[in-house]
């Protein structure tokens, strides 16, 4: 083992629509010991995610207060008593915002990483973990995203938005299109990830700069927003289109009941499809996403798209950073350096 010692991130008190630094508290406790079936695991990266923000308000499936919160992480085991895990066994597991966690193979998505030569190890809870795998998802089952098809995807410069592009370029797609929340972020889409056109959705009505991006049209919208991106992109979806809902970031910190696009109806009129998509339903393509993946991390085709946070300390201002748009791809934090 190597620290008799370890720190956890708890939620205090339950946040009033835009969370706070002062609803979190950093708790230090001594590193637990290893009961039988179980394996230590000291942390390397932990990942903050949207969908904390929704269960910080409690209820069924929510956070508690006053205990450890809960996240993916990647980590290194240092003493197991789990046949299946030996110390040096890099895992994925899902009790992050800690240093250190009790794990069992098999148990609340622990898992061996098959750990590819030449892929960094951010790239497990970046486009290879949760949200590289909702993007592959929504695009390959959700979506069935064809060869020549038209793709707009909200809150592009994110995680699940940057894994959509790359995702997708591969797939095929003719143009891709996104939304993003600073001009800097439109020049990255467009510039470094190779997006075909962006927008800054500060910049006038969504659907409006969605229509002069795409005159003619798109076929596929992954929605990361919901709100007005929801309904600028029921306006631009061809006959027969898709749209594959991952999340609605616009409401997470207000109105939970918003009104309905106001164009929801078109959803008939143009026989479109309109889905949600739960990475936890897709856990059976984590193999295929790697499969698919791997060649094009290694020869540099595709990047991991992270921003990276040091220190367990820094853990709420990360979350709050992510919440506001202050990442690039993938926000992480780094345990270790």
């Amino acid at each position: 083992m190597t620290t008799s010692t370890a720190y956890a991130v708890h939620q205090t008190a339950r946040p009033t629509g835009f969370p706070a630094a002062s609803d979190f508290t950093l708790v230090r406790t001594p590193a637990p010991e290893p009961a039988p079936g179980t394996a230590l695991v000291e942390n390397l990266l932990l990942s903050v995610d949207p969908y904390h923000r929704g269960l910080m308000d409690g209820g069924e499936g929510g956070f508690e207060l006053d205990t450890p919160l809960e996240g993916r992480s990647v980590g290194r085991v240092v003493a197991s008593r789990d046949p299946g895990l030996s110390e040096g066994d890099l895992v994925f597991h899902r009790s992050g915002w800690r240093t250190h966690a009790l794990v069992t193979l098999g148990v609340d998505g622990t898992r061996r990483l098959r750990g590819h030569q030449g892929v960094p190890l951010e790239a497990y809870l970046s486009i290879l973990g949760g949200t590289g795998l909702t993007a592959y998802a929504a695009l390959t089952r959700t979506a069935a995203l064809r060869e020549g098809e038209d793709l707009f995807v909200s809150a592009a410069a994110g995680g699940v938005g940057t894994a959509t592009g790359h995702i997708a370029r591969l797939l095929g797609a003719r143009r891709i299109i996104g939304s993003a929340g600073s001009a800097a972020k439109v020049r990255h889409l467009t510039g470094a990830l190779g997006f075909d056109a962006a927008f800054d959705y500060h910049d006038g009505p969504v659907g409006e700069q969605l229509a002069q991006a795409a005159p003619d049209g798109i076929d596929v919208y992954v929605d990361n927003v919901g709100g007005d991106h929801l309904e600028g992109a029921i306006d631009s979806l061809r006959e027969y289109g898709r749209v594959a809902w991952v999340g609605a970031i616009s409401m997470y910190n207000g109105d939970r009941s918003p009104a309905a696009p106001r164009n929801l109806f078109e959803v008939v009129h143009k026989s479109l499809r309109l889905e949600g998509v739960l990475v936890r339903n897709h856990t059976n393509l984590q193999d295929e996403l790697e499969d698919f993946l791997v060649p094009h991390l290694r020869s540099g085709r595709v990047g991991t798209d992270t921003t990276v946070v040091q220190g367990i300390d820094h853990m709420a201002e990360a979350f709050l950073g992510m919440l506001r748009g202050d990442n690039l791809g993938k926000m992480l934090v780094r345990l270790t350096s």
